[in-house]
């Protein structure tokens, strides 16, 4: 990260994203937008989305953007063996993605011609329950305050991803209670 990088992400791009967060109905719409609009404001290779599966300990991509299938289908990511930010809940950033011990596949890295990467945490109050990952060809630089920006876009985004899964707990509640006979309703 470097200090002398200019802010990348202007107020009405900003503006536009949280607005997309704040207003959508359709998630995956919402994840695809996001991932564009940032490839397309830092003028990166790629950018990804992807949520913790807390279960199985491993990070699952919802959208991602100027990345090849390749690439995206090298294996799982878990948790417990790469940097992800997740541990930290803090930002972190990756230099050299085919030489850090941290990567876990870096030869698909390679492959790709990625050479950094930047891992926003999506965060839910303090929790962290994914990451943005933003990938470039060069080693990233990005000013403090686009990093700022990058944070509030994902903890607006880590909201809206617990609101969906409340949302979803409380579906399948209600069908189990609708499959209750119904002398077991008025008891």
């Amino acid at each position: 990260m470097s200090q002398a990088a200019e802010r990348q992400l202007d107020l009405s791009e900003f503006r536009a994203l949280s607005n997309a967060i704040a207003t959508y109905e359709d998630f995956n719409l919402l994840v695809r937008r996001l991932v564009e609009g940032i490839c397309r404001t830092f003028t990166i290779k790629g950018a990804s989305i992807m949520l913790l599966d807390e279960k199985e300990g491993r990070l699952f991509r919802v959208s991602s953007c100027g990345i090849s299938e390749t690439y995206l289908n090298k294996g799982p990511v878990f948790v417990d063996s790469c940097y992800c930010c997740l541990g930290s809940g803090k930002v972190e950033i990756v230099q050299d993605l085919q030489n850090d011990e941290r990567i876990q596949y870096p030869e698909a890295a390679r492959k790709e011609g990625l050479a950094s990467l930047l891992a926003i945490p999506v965060k839910y109050k303090t929790t962290a329950v994914g990451v943005i990952r933003l990938y470039h060809t060069e080693q990233m630089q990005i000013c403090e305050e686009d990093i700022d920006s990058l944070c509030a876009l994902g903890s607006q985004l880590g909201v809206v991803i617990e609101n969906n899964n409340l949302y979803n707990f409380l579906e399948q509640i209600k069908k189990a209670v609708e499959s209750l006979p119904p002398h077991m309703l008025h008891a």
